[in-house]
C-alpha cells in the first residue's frame, strides 16, 4: 500500500509517521504533487496557524491539488479546520471541500477557569458516522490540542462537547478528517487509523 502524508510547513508529521510505522505501514512523507496524486491514501496532519499555513499551501499549489484527489484523504487536527471553507483564525479562506466554519472557543463569563482555551486533554466522542470508526468507540477518549473548531454542520462524523458541541470528525466522500489526534489517542486512534488505511 502506497501511503503519502502531506508535507508542509506544519507540525506533528513525524508522530503520524511513527503511528503509521507501529501499524506496519512505512509512509512517504512529500509534498511533490504526482506522488501525492498517486498514492493509495493521503494523510493531511498539521499543527500551526491557519492563515500562514494557507499560504504556503497555495505558494505551493496544494491548495489546488488536495480538494480534487480522488482516493481516501485523512485530515488531522488542523488539517480538518484547513478543510472547511472559513475559519476565524487570521479570518482565512480555506479549501473549502467541508461547508462548516471554523471559530474560536469562547468560555462562558466566569466559567474561564474551567473551561480553559486550548481545549487540551482526553475528551470522549459520540455520534460516530463514518466507516472510520467502529461502534465500538462511541463515548471513547481521544487526545484534543485545539483553540479553534469546527461547528456541528452536514458533514459532522463525530461530535465532541467542550463549552459547546463541535465537530470531532467530518466526512464527505472520500474525504475523512479529525480535530482529534488519532496518532495521540493510544489503542482508540490506532483503531481509527487502522480503518482508514482499510478504505
Amino acid at each position: 500500500m502506497n501511503i503519502v502524508i502531506i508535507k508542509y510547513n506544519a507540525g506533528n508529521i513525524e508522530s503520524v509517521n511513527n503511528a503509521l510505522q507501529r501499524l506496519g505501514v512505512n509512509a512517504e512523507i512529500t509534498g511533490d504533487h504526482e506522488k501525492i496524486k498517486a498514492a493509495d491514501k493521503v494523510i493531511f496532519p498539521g499543527v500551526g496557524e491557519a492563515s500562514t499555513t494557507m499560504a504556503y499551501l497555495k505558494k505551493e499549489g496544494l491548495d489546488k491539488l488536495i480538494p480534487e484527489l480522488k482516493q481516501p484523504v485523512l485530515g488531522i487536527c488542523l488539517g480538518l479546520q484547513l478543510m472547511c471553507s472559513h475559519t476565524e483564525e487570521g479570518d482565512t479562506p480555506c479549501l473549502g471541500i467541508f461547508d462548516e466554519q471554523v471559530k474560536r472557543f469562547i468560555p462562558e463569563p466566569g466559567m474561564e477557569f474551567v473551561t480553559k482555551v486550548p481545549h487540551m486533554g482526553w475528551n470522549t466522542i459520540t455520534d460516530l458516522k463514518s466507516e472510520i470508526f467502529d461502534p465500538s468507540l462511541e463515548n471513547q477518549f481521544v487526545y484534543f490540542v485545539h483553540s479553534y473548531y469546527a461547528a456541528v454542520g452536514e458533514h459532522t462524523a463525530a461530535v465532541c462537547n467542550y463549552i459547546n458541541p463541535f465537530s470531532a470528525a467530518l466526512h464527505r466522500d472520500n474525504f475523512y478528517a479529525t480535530q482529534f489526534h488519532p496518532e495521540k489517542s493510544g489503542t482508540v486512534g490506532a483503531n481509527i487509523l487502522a480503518n482508514f488505511l482499510k478504505l
